[in-house]
């Protein structure tokens, strides 16, 4: 057996270990399990019947789209119509759950020129909704076969939302993990039932896995005093960057800097990392961060849940995967 058959084998054993035992301590509380409509239910219901009131930061204009074109313009911006069926199945739960909960739960605000809306999107640059003109101009000879694909899982979820305590999650995504993904906690501070640390071993044959970020030491030291001017950059640059305090996950929490300690996701923001998975070693060239994953880490990674529907799991069976205890109801 070649090297790399070996890894790819080793790596579904060790998934298939880890997707059960979950499966088995959940039980009937896993998401898959239909719940009862509550109160909750009914404040959805009504607001799904006046849409979604988009603030196009591209346009400078507020859209009004109903609850299933928005659905199918959230799944485009979020994942290829090429993924599997329900990878996109679920990506489209995640996204109605997610959106839903922050159109409930005051999400409407007023911009600048006194216009209501829920949240802001970036229609021209594909961030959280994308209009059917903006999928035809960019799929062109293609859009109507991917189209075809988005809807069709898109329309066979539609309605089903995630919920924990009889509220709609707090389903976050993102693109790529390291290997696991972050429990709540230790990239936003507050704990959640349904946001806890889950391997996510296939994330690390995504494009994208890993990725190296290189900088100047004049670059680097520029970036550093941004976020902490406080730091001691006298010494050797060799020695600017210490000791990093790392979550279970492999996100660094925090790392010390010329003497200071500065947060993991200050120190992405400053060097433009891909997440906060990550490593830094000096050379006389400057400084070169070598990172693992892709997003916040937090929740639904969408490589995984493509790699999981892949190998045959069903969209239910990812929603349980990366958002465990919570229900799937629907509506």
């Amino acid at each position: 057996m070649s090297k790399r058959k070996g890894k790819v084998l080793l790596c579904l054993i060790l998934f298939l270990v880890m997707f059960l035992i979950p499966l088995i301590s959940i039980g009937g509380s896993a998401a898959g399990k239909q719940g009862g409509k509550s109160s909750s239910h009914q404040k959805l219901s009504e607001n799904s019947s006046g849409g979604f009131r988009l603030l196009d930061t591209s346009a400078n204009s507020v859209l009004t789209v109903d609850d299933r074109t928005f659905l199918y313009g959230a799944v485009a911006a979020e994942m290829s119509p090429l993924a599997p069926p329900e990878a996109l199945k679920a990506q489209a739960v995640a996204a109605y759950t997610y959106y839903g909960r922050l159109r409930d739960n005051g999400g409407k605000a007023a911009s600048a020129a006194g216009k209501d809306y829920d949240f802001s999107v970036d229609t021209k640059n594909w961030q959280i909704y994308v209009p059917e003109s903006e999928r035809k101009a960019r799929w062109g000879g293609n859009f109507d076969n991917y189209d075809a694909k988005l809807r069709s899982a898109a329309d066979s979820v539609y309605g089903q939302v995630l919920r924990s305590g009889g509220s709609l999650i707090d389903a976050t995504y993102f693109a790529i993990s390291s290997g696991n993904t972050e429990a709540s906690e230790n990239v936003w501070g507050s704990k959640s039932p349904y946001l806890v640390s889950v391997a996510s071993p296939l994330d690390q044959f995504a494009g994208g896995y890993q990725t190296a970020a290189s900088f100047s030491e004049q670059d680097a030291k520029s970036r550093i005093l941004k976020i902490a001017p406080a730091a001691d950059l006298s010494g050797a640059a060799s020695g600017w960057f210490g000791t990093a305090g790392c979550s279970p996950a492999g996100g660094v929490k925090t790392i010390r800097i010329g003497g200071q300690s500065v947060d993991g996701s200050a120190v992405r923001s400053a060097f433009s990392l891909r997440s906060t998975n990550f490593k830094v070693a000096f050379s006389q060239s400057g400084f070169t961060f070598t990172v693992k994953g892709y997003g916040h880490g937090v929740g639904m990674s969408q490589a995984g849940a493509e790699a999981m529907a892949s190998e045959g799991s069903t969209y239910r069976e990812i929603l349980s995967w990366y958002y465990p205890t919570a229900t799937l109801e629907k509506l």
